[in-house]
């Protein structure tokens, strides 16, 4: 992954948790969450997850809760199901 890649998906999550951030901050997360789950195409949030295992440098709090909802490492999301 290159950086400008992370760097940009980066500012995408932030302008969006910037859009929601006028609600309540719960709700400001949950429709962030939405929107990526929605919008972003699994190899983005393939590259979100880990950039998130890295620390997620550069996410605003909205983002950065948002993100760690929808962008879950592979282990967790495929764990459980047998």
């Amino acid at each position: 992954m290159s950086s400008s890649s992370m760097d940009t998906l980066v500012r995408m999550a932030n302008q969006i948790a910037d859009f929601f951030k006028i609600q309540s901050a719960d709700l400001a997360v949950a429709g962030t969450a939405d929107h990526i789950r929605k919008f972003w195409d699994p190899r983005m949030r393939a590259m979100m997850t880990q950039h998130l295992d890295h620390g997620g440098a550069g996410l605003n709090p909205i983002a950065l809760k948002a993100t760690q909802i929808v962008c879950k490492p592979a282990a967790s999301a495929a764990g459980g199901h047998s």
